[in-house]
């Protein structure tokens, strides 16, 4: 059984977000990339109360602006989706989480230091160049399905 439900468009847009916002971090970068969407898509919480789909994840809008960075300004999000990276967002939506993006809803990179909150939620910890960050306790019990 999958973590969330999905179609084949849907692999094909996790993939091609991983490549856009991961692809330097290597397979293991783009898996967490990857499970952020996923932990979104399950989150009925905090900034994600209306997103319940792939789609609406990878297209919300936040304060005007897109949330993920790579579909305004990202020339690899709209290449087409390669098999290696389809075959690591069907490992995403499947099974696959690990620390720091386990149950991580938010990433981004600061280019320094992983300050210890980000918009008050807690660092899970940094893979190469990304912070993860999870919902603070008792905020998101959704998160930790």
């Amino acid at each position: 059984m999958a973590r969330v439900a999905y179609t084949e468009k849907d692999i094909n847009l996790i993939a091609r977000m991983m490549r856009a916002e991961a692809e330097a971090e290597g397979k293991l970068g783009m898996l967490m990339v990857g499970n952020v969407i996923v932990n979104r898509t399950n989150a009925d919480c905090l900034d994600f109360k209306d997103v319940r789909s792939i789609r609406d994840v990878i297209f919300q809008v936040q304060g005007g602006n897109y949330s993920f960075e790579a579909v305004q300004k990202g020339n690899l999000f709209y290449n087409p989706a390669r098999e290696v990276e389809k075959k690591l967002a069907r490992k995403v939506v499947k099974f696959w989480r690990q620390h720091p993006s386990k149950f991580a809803l938010w990433y981004f990179n600061p280019y320094g230091q992983c300050p210890p909150t980000w918009y008050s939620q807690q660092l899970t910890g940094q893979y190469k160049q990304h912070c993860y960050y999870e919902p603070v306790a008792n905020t998101c019990p959704s998160a930790y399905r």
